[in-house]
């Protein structure tokens, strides 16, 4: 029986958070310190992070299980693994870029603590799905982190369409919320059980219980979509992303879908695998029209924001493949991409953010000729949205290649569709490069009406600078973070329950 001090060492890293986010208010509140809490809050975030990574790290595991885990750091409804701490580390690494580069985004706003606190918040709630053995937990925290992103979304009071944006991701995250919740609760009847590592052998298919386990698939697959706007629950994203505050657009794209991506591998690939045959054809399906509809349509997008909001929902699509191939291959692919992507997208929008601090906008227009006014935003752009693409050797290139083999690999027999998914891959990516070079021609081709210089805030160029190297240092230095992503991938498996 687990006691209450080992559920403490185990949730040290989400209570770190937790203390850090509840003092921000206080610091805006009494201390007037506006500036610092952004300093604050990286703290936070880089003590979890140290924490995590030195766990993560063979060769320094010992100290931090002796500073604050038990051995093995296992709870009945928690799990630190090289899954949960690779996702957390990931998770901290975009909410340390957000902070780090909010403070001149947000400067004519109220309300700073609050931001970061949520900040904090929104992240704790995904680094609880990450390391959750339950299914209570992994809703508990989709709902904490979801809750938090409502806020953040519609932090500018002032901007209508950030109001909108607010609205309408709150009323569709709780339509899914609901609707992940009846699949959860369907799952639990028929397996008797919460942990995913007992449902992996107590949910079966056959006789009275078929009807139960398919519809409670089905409410997942639904629910779960929505997290991470899977078509055709991919309705809210565009508009949620354009209407958001940059910087927590990044958050949503880079963070908050890749918790939902961590939810799908821990229902599908640990609880509910004895059922593979139920719904991989599905997960399928659903992941070439995710890739497919996001490409189609982020071709005809003027803004650059609502361009790379679609760009945003095919990735899921390519992330989606891991999971009906099933192998620890394919799941490292979709872990590293799930690493490269967030380094990718967020420093996309963080050059929108500097756009926009400067006076600018976020439409083709506004990056007319923004060689001329600012070499390094222009460059930067392009190896993301080049990465995106999937063009070698950046980041984005080599986590497609791990994911696209992975389906060749297991495409035999029975199986032989899967090669379906690796040419609906390539093809995507080939023509998600049609708009991602209409980006990099508008700034190094067309001219723009002015040649003046953009004073961009040295935090943000920093935050882009980060994002940059580590795009540009996975693609060229993979191994390190395949070897991490196989890691974790392994770790998944030791959920599961002998035989499966």
């Amino acid at each position: 029986m687990t006691t209450t001090a080992e559920y403490f060492a185990v949730m040290s890293p989400q209570i770190i958070l937790l203390i850090f986010a509840l003092i921000c208010p206080a610091l805006d509140l009494w201390l007037k310190m506006r500036k610092g809490i952004a300093y604050w809050t990286l703290i936070g975030l880089a003590a979890v992070g140290i924490i995590e990574t030195l766990a993560l790290i063979p060769e320094t595991r010992s100290l931090v299980s002796f500073l604050f885990w038990t051995d093995p750091p296992t709870t009945e409804v928690f799990q630190i693994s090289a899954f949960s701490q690779l996702f957390t580390i990931v998770f901290i690494f975009v909410g340390g870029l957000v902070a780090y580069a909010s403070p001149p985004y947000i400067r004519k706003e109220k309300h700073h603590g609050e931001y970061y606190a949520l900040l904090l918040i929104a992240v704790t709630g995904m680094s609880f799905v990450a390391s959750a053995a339950d299914l209570i937990v992994i809703f508990v925290g989709l709902e904490i982190a979801s809750i938090s992103s409502y806020a953040l979304t519609g932090f500018q009071k002032s901007v209508k369409r950030s109001t909108e944006a607010a609205m309408k991701y709150f009323i569709v995250g709780g339509f899914s919320s609901a609707i992940t919740l009846f699949g959860i609760s369907l799952v639990y009847g028929a397996g008797g059980s919460s942990n995913l590592a007992q449902l992996g052998t107590l949910v079966t298919v056959g006789g009275a219980l078929e009807p139960i386990v398919i519809l409670g698939i089905g409410m997942l697959i639904v629910g779960l979509g929505f997290k991470i706007a899977a078509v055709p629950f991919h309705m809210w994203a565009p508009d949620v992303y354009e209407g958001a505050p940059t910087t927590i657009t990044a958050l949503l794209a880079a963070g908050s879908k890749k918790m939902g991506v961590a939810a799908f591998f821990k229902l599908f690939l640990v609880a509910l695998l004895a059922v593979k045959a139920d719904w991989d054809v599905v997960i399928s399906i659903v992941a070439v029209l995710t890739m497919t509809v996001g490409n189609l349509v982020a071709i005809q997008q003027e803004s650059v924001k609502r361009m790379l909001a679609y760009s945003s929902i095919a990735q899921a699509g390519y992330i989606l493949i891991a999971i009906p191939v099933a192998t620890d291959y394919a799941v490292a692919g979709g872990i590293l991409h799930v690493i490269t992507h967030a380094a990718m997208k967020s420093g996309a929008f963080f050059v929108i953010v500097a756009l926009t601090v400067v006076g600018l906008g976020e439409t083709m227009k506004d990056f007319t000729g923004l060689n001329k006014r600012s070499p390094f935003l222009a460059f930067s752009m392009a190896i993301f949205v080049l990465s995106l693409a999937g063009i070698p050797p950046l980041a984005g290139f080599y986590s497609k290649f791990v994911l696209f083999s992975s389906a060749v690999f297991e495409a035999s027999g029975a199986y032989s569709w899967l090669i379906w998914l690796a040419v609906a891959g390539i093809l995507n990516s080939a023509l998600s490069l049609f708009y991602y070079a209409r980006i990099i021609k508008s700034m190094y081709v067309d001219k723009g009406e002015s040649t003046e210089r953009l004073p961009v805030p040295m935090s943000i160029k920093i935050v882009i600078a980060i994002a940059l190297i580590a795009t540009i240092v996975i693609g060229i230095y993979p191994e390190p973070f395949l070897s991490a992503s196989l890691g974790a991938a392994e770790a998944l498996n030791n959920l599961l329950p002998i035989g499966l």
